[in-house]
């Protein structure tokens, strides 16, 4: 990837990234496209470039984020069982990126509260659903490529690409609830699917 590439790829995360906080600080209704754009340091311009709008630039992280797990996942070891190499791709992408860290840490509460809010913006539900149609068949894709499927006629590559966004959106909702780390919820609901998902003992 070029450097240019690369910049593209940190301004559209910035600009993802602003976006939920502010919304998820002030709600929806009081953030415009010009706040967002302040506050990753570009124009409206600019953000217009990446986003049509506010619900689209905040879908835009879970997307993108599943699009770079079915890049890591083809970039695992050949011989490297299917379930592990998923296992460390999701792993990967649930690392924060600089656009995260460079922001004092939210409150937990607070921040969990204002994302569940969030989430029930009824622009914000029809992009994420929009994105996760988009985002299973890139992942099916890459299931397919390293197990020697064919993702348009087989159902093994797409079963297993719903089942990991399933345990996603899962892993997703616990967190809000759950001191554990998103990436310890995953490695734990991919493992139980990968066991079958045996009931508890």
């Amino acid at each position: 990837m070029g450097l240019r590439e690369e910049k593209k790829l940190a301004t559209r995360a910035a600009l993802s990234w602003s976006a939920i906080r502010l919304i998820v600080q002030r709600g929806y209704d009081k953030v415009l496209v010009e706040d967002i754009a302040a506050e990753a340091g570009v124009s409206p311009r600019t953000f217009n470039n990446y986003f049509g709008s506010k619900a689209e630039a905040v879908a835009s992280r879970h997307l993108d984020r599943c699009r770079r797990m079915a890049e890591v996942l083809r970039e695992r070891p050949a011989g490297e069982p299917l379930w592990d190499s998923i296992t460390h791709a999701a792993i990967e992408v649930f690392k924060p990126g600089p656009e995260v860290t460079a922001h004092p840490r939210p409150d937990r509460d607070a921040w969990a509260a204002g994302l569940q809010l969030m989430l029930t913006v009824p622009a914000i539900q029809a992009e994420f659903l929009r994105a996760a149609a988009t985002a299973e068949s890139a992942l099916a894709d890459a299931v397919a490529a390293r197990t020697g499927t064919d993702a348009a006629k087989d159902l093994y590559p797409n079963l297993v690409a719903a089942a990991v966004l399933a345990a996603q959106n899962v892993v997703s909702q616990s967190f809000l609830s759950n001191r554990t780390s998103m990436q310890a919820l995953m490695t734990n609901a991919l493992r139980q699917i990968s066991e079958g998902l045996p009931p508890p003992e």
